[in-house]
């Protein structure tokens, strides 16, 4: 047998061979699955897998990442089930860690991001691929210029308007892309009302693309309501998919930058 510890310190106890039957509970971790090479180890995927496309119709499709459908993925007989702490149901990835082996990623900046792909990476036995996206992932950060610190308000919902807090991975992304988060000292995403927006005073408005899909639209309604800041659609993939989507992530913020 092979012992594994996961991100939250847990043993994680797998086969003598590499897991061949893989299910993915996390969309950004399994573009990341599909870019190691292993399309033919992963044998079941969630609705909101969304890269690759194909595999929305190659894979089975074990329902949303907080809405399992557990008797799906048990007649899948994974080997291997990789969730996350902040995407998943705790009590769903409990139970599912009675019968299967399951590891856990918690990603809360680039290094962590980084560690959690070489895990994977190793537990698979892809670690030629890993080593390189983290190898290329780390050189695309550190040709980021260092430019001043803008304050940016980056808003997930609306109806209430939600925002991410300081304790994301989005604020880190935000950070490492030249924006100073207005609610770095908020914990998770915050409800915030017109006022609150407003008293808050940010230079950039970024309106994400997910989970809820601002549109043009939207950024007029913000425009009106905070008319001194530059308001923006953004890709959300961009600053809350931790895994091979970082490979992109670095050029999209430095253009991000120059356009603003």
């Amino acid at each position: 047998m092979a012992s594994f510890s996961d991100q939250l310190d847990r043993i994680v106890e797998l086969g003598d061979q590499p897991p061949k039957r893989i299910v993915s509970l996390v969309p950004s971790q399994t573009e990341l699955l599909a870019d190691l090479g292993l399309k033919d180890r992963v044998v079941g995927v969630t609705k909101f897998c969304v890269h690759p496309k194909s595999w929305r119709k190659e894979k089975t499709i074990i329902g949303g990442t907080k809405s399992l459908r557990m008797e799906t993925i048990r007649q899948l007989q994974p080997d291997l089930i990789i969730a996350n702490q902040e995407e998943n149901d705790r009590d769903q990835v409990l139970a599912l860690a009675e019968e299967f082996p399951v590891w856990v990623s918690k990603v809360v900046d680039l290094d962590s991001a980084l560690s959690m792909i070489l895990a994977i990476g190793k537990m698979t036995e892809t670690m030629p691929e890993a080593e390189q996206l983290v190898v290329d992932t780390k050189r695309g950060f550190r040709q980021l210029s260092q430019a001043t610190l803008r304050s940016c308000l980056y808003l997930i919902w609306r109806n209430p308007y939600m925002a991410a807090g300081g304790d994301t991975f989005i604020n880190h992304m935000l950070r490492c892309s030249g924006f100073l988060n207005v609610l770095a000292s908020e914990n998770r995403y915050p409800e915030l009302t017109d006022d609150q927006i407003l008293s808050l005073n940010p230079e950039v408005i970024l309106l994400s693309s997910e989970p809820f899909p601002f549109k043009e639209k939207h950024t007029q309604e913000l425009s009106i309501l905070c008319p001194n800041a530059d308001v923006r659609l953004v890709d959300g993939e961009m600053f809350s998919w931790y895994g091979s989507r970082l490979l992109l992530a670095a050029s999209y913020f430095r253009n991000l930058r120059s356009d603003l």
